[in-house]
């Protein structure tokens, strides 16, 4: 082989493995791709729909109430009998009170406007009648949009945020385009002080 095709060689080489490891540092730090399995957060996002997942915000801007999130799923939950990761809404944060009564959600007393939730339905207690939760620091509460076909926070109980892998970001493909934008709980009022601060570190 002459000398300028082992060059262009070289080159093809250099230029895969450079795009290989940008790829590798894209998904697993900043942003991966996440196909929607479930019917938990119909309508707000629909089965076969993708989302971008933002890996990358958390380390500098926490999880707040409203956060669509995608999360490894608690051990021994599947949802639709598929083991893949679950897609929520974070309900209440380390420290919050969520309480589940008259169909609807109340957090630290105040309730939740929630306009996303699925045509026709109200916020059930879980099958265990338990209706009242406290969220330990480090951990949040979360529910699907659609709450009678989401094993959520009422079923499992609250998550660590060492399982979620980042903030649902961006919707695209099976006929929809856009930012998935978070809820705003602008009546609830911040966990009363003698709440244990939230120090867990975000999962990378």
């Amino acid at each position: 082989m002459s000398p300028r095709w082992r060059g262009c060689l070289l080159e093809i080489v250099e230029t895969i493995v450079l795009t290989l490891l940008i790829y590798l540092v894209v998904q697993n730090f900043v942003a991966q791709p996440y196909q929607i399995l479930q019917v938990s957060m119909e309508h707000t996002l629909e089965p076969g729909q993708y989302v971008l997942v933002d890996k990358l915000s958390p380390h500098f801007s926490d999880y707040k109430r409203g956060d669509v999130i995608v999360f490894e799923p608690p051990a021994g939950y599947q949802e639709d009998g598929q083991n893949v990761p679950f897609i929520k809404r974070v309900i209440g944060l380390g420290g919050d009170t969520v309480e589940v009564k008259n169909g609807a959600v109340w957090v630290n007393g105040a309730p939740l406007t929630e306009p996303y939730v699925y045509e026709g339905q109200t916020t059930d207690p879980p099958g265990s009648g338990q209706t009242v939760w406290q969220v330990p620091a480090g951990d949040l509460f979360v529910m699907g949009d659609h709450r009678q076909a989401s094993q959520d926070s009422r079923v499992f109980g609250p998550i660590a945020k060492s399982t979620v892998i980042g903030r649902a970001w961006l919707r695209y493909w099976g006929g929809a385009f856009g930012l998935v934008t978070s809820a705003s709980y602008d009546n609830v009022p911040n966990a009363p002080p003698s709440a244990a601060p939230d120090t867990t570190p975000v999962a990378p």
